[in-house]
């Protein structure tokens, strides 16, 4: 079965701008992560309702990224995001990179929840673990 945006609950778009290509015209590959990003943010930090606690912020703990083909510019490119895997302070992210509705690229990042004070991991809220779930990918599908 081939993978496509409609396999994830969450959907975000990014323009491919010039500077992102390389000596070899495609984009970069450091630009992956950046799309990659935009994906994440839209889940974990939206403005009307973040999933961080007030004390607290996300970080990245890992990052597997795939590259399953070349990115090519003008464009753009959609981002399928999931919740693979919801752990006590930590989610583990899966997502894949789409240009005209090919799957260019897939990753799965993991994300710890931790103190700002103290720099440690924080558990998450009920709250966001309840808004998390209702993210969560039937892991069959994107695997």
């Amino acid at each position: 079965m081939d993978l496509t945006l409609n396999h994830f609950p969450c959907h975000a778009t990014d323009k491919i701008r010039y500077a992102d290509t390389d000596r070899q015209g495609h984009v970069n590959n450091a630009r992956f992560a950046t799309y990659l990003e935009t994906g994440r943010v839209e889940v974990l930090y939206h403005p009307d309702d973040p999933l961080v606690a007030d004390d607290a912020e996300f970080v990245i703990a890992r990052l597997t990224l795939n590259f399953e083909g070349e990115i090519q510019w003008p464009g753009s490119v959609s981002i399928g995001t999931g919740i693979e895997e919801i752990g006590t302070s930590s989610v583990t992210i899966s997502q894949a990179i789409f240009q005209d509705d090919q799957c260019v690229a897939r990753a799965e990042t993991v994300i710890v929840q931790v103190d700002t004070a103290s720099r440690s991991a924080q558990p998450l809220d009920d709250t966001a673990r309840g808004r998390l779930q209702a993210l969560q990918l039937d892991v069959g599908t994107v695997e």
